[in-house]
């Protein structure tokens, strides 16, 4: 197994293949911050990549196998090939070579209290919201986050070797390489089928995780998902629950909704009394979401009383539900939804909240996705008013032929939604430019780059009120 220890330098020189992935880039800047030396290569330039450069990263634009050479250890992404000619370099040379999820795994061993945020949907947003709530307090935490938090000034908190709190992707069975003192499972949904062979697969997978943690750590689990009981009867770890509709150890009742879609609920805590919270973004989801935070904050120590005040200021991520701006009185709210699950939720959140129609326009993501999950897609749609299907982002997959965006919109409107595809963002935005109105709500949709579409909007009536 490959073991990491961050204080004795054993590899001084550390090379990232891919370095400029969120993740990927928070794991550079803690090594950065320990006082590694640190290059690394990516395909193109970022406002993340220059932040590492300012940090004392040499980086590299564009893969070369010179680039590794002289590197004692090697950390690459899962989105590199195999046929990558870094990766075949660096194979090549004799010295450590690991995967992106093996390293993050040896280095949560690094730190007293290692809190791992997993599920299909909703890693960030929790993961976001728990930073929140532990920025605030005395622990001093070690943040790696998917995303951008103006709390924390980016994607990574450089905090004490007492906490880190990181995300914990299920993708290629990532999270059987984590082992934390307290592992967080939102749900158990079927997704990224481009590795798991079907839902039993993924199953298996979150099983296999609580498994492999000790009697020592702790599990927090959501036990209204219908799949939880089997990971809660196979673990070891000590068991605590959240949810909705049972008699859970965290949970939410009463719930409302304020007119902008925010909800507010009574906390109930077994044993320990009730607690109002207010929430500050959207969607029943959120009140999950939530409960997963104060849950942890709570089991670490910190009082009901400072989590209702700090999780108050928690506004949301960039790219989940971020409200971008407006034009001609209509609201641009940008989303990183690509799954059918999490499309119903941030429709519904939103679908109170707008006196005018709501707009989505859809960039799915991966072809594999949308092929298997074309009939779910379909129905995910319900509470949009018009949904605009763009051309689906590849990511790290080729065209086979097998799947078009147009298969999409008419399995959309076969089940009696109004869709129709524009292939290019030209397209779309002009489309947009014509037809939204005062009150309406324009979501932008996908893990791709839909969100250029609401910018570029944005931007342009930006340059209008200028004249």
């Amino acid at each position: 197994m490959f073991d990491f220890r961050i204080n004795n330098k054993e590899y001084s020189k550390v090379h990232f293949i891919g370095i400029g992935g969120i993740s990927m880039s928070g794991l550079a800047e803690i090594l950065l911050n320990e006082g590694y030396s640190v290059t690394g290569s990516d395909a193109k330039d970022s406002p993340i990549i220059e932040k590492l450069r300012n940090m004392g990263a040499q980086i590299y634009i564009n893969h070369s196998e010179d680039n590794v050479v002289g590197a004692d250890l090697i950390i690459y992404t899962d989105a590199i090939s195999k046929d990558n000619e870094e990766l075949i370099k660096a194979l090549s040379l004799g010295v450590p070579v690991v995967d992106r999820a093996t390293f993050l795994g040896a280095l949560m061993q690094n730190y007293k209290n290692s809190i791992a945020v997993s599920g299909t949907h909703g890693k960030t947003t929790t993961t976001s919201m728990l930073s929140t709530i532990l920025n605030r307090s005395t622990l001093n935490p070690t943040i790696l986050l998917g995303g951008e938090l103006d709390e924390i000034n980016g994607n990574v908190r450089l905090g004490s070797e007492e906490f880190i709190l990181t995300e914990a992707c299920e993708y290629k069975g990532n999270i059987l390489k984590y082992f934390p003192t307290m592992a967080i499972i939102l749900n158990i949904d079927a997704d990224h089928l481009d590795y798991f062979k079907n839902m039993d697969h993924i199953l298996d997978t979150f099983i296999k995780y609580g498994e492999n943690l000790s009697s020592n750590s702790r599990l927090l689990i959501n036990a209204d998902d219908i799949n939880s009981k089997k990971v809660i009867e196979r673990t070891k770890a000590q068991v605590t629950t959240f949810g909705l509709n049972g008699d859970w150890h965290y949970t939410a009742e009463n719930i409302n909704f304020s007119s902008e879609g925010y909800p507010s609920y009574t906390l109930r805590i077994k044993g320990e009394g009730l607690y109002n919270i207010q929430l500050n973004v959207m969607g029943i989801h959120n009140v999950y979401n939530s409960l997963a935070s104060i849950a942890v904050a709570h089991m670490h120590g910190i009082s009901i009383e400072e989590v209702q005040k700090n999780i108050s200021f928690y506004s949301g991520v960039h790219r989940r539900l971020e409200l971008k701006g407006y034009f001609n009185g209509t609201k641009i709210i940008d989303d990183y939804a690509h799954h059918p699950t999490e499309i119903k939720a941030s429709l519904n959140a939103i679908k109170n909240s707008t006196k005018g129609n709501i707009y989505c326009v859809f960039q799915p993501h991966t072809f594999t996705r949308t092929k298997l999950l074309l009939d779910s897609f379909a129905e995910s749609f319900k509470d949009a008013d018009k949904v605009i299907i763009t051309d689906i982002y590849a990511a790290r997959e080729k065209d086979n032929g097998l799947i078009h965006s147009k298969d999409l919109v008419n399995a959309i409107m076969d089940k009696g939604s109004d869709a129709i595809y524009l292939g290019s963002f030209d397209e779309v935005e002009n489309y947009l430019l014509d037809n939204v109105k005062e009150n309406d709500i324009l979501l932008t949709m996908g893990a791709g780059n839909v969100y250029m579409i609401g910018d570029s909007i944005i931007d342009q009536n930006k340059e209008k009120e200028a004249v």
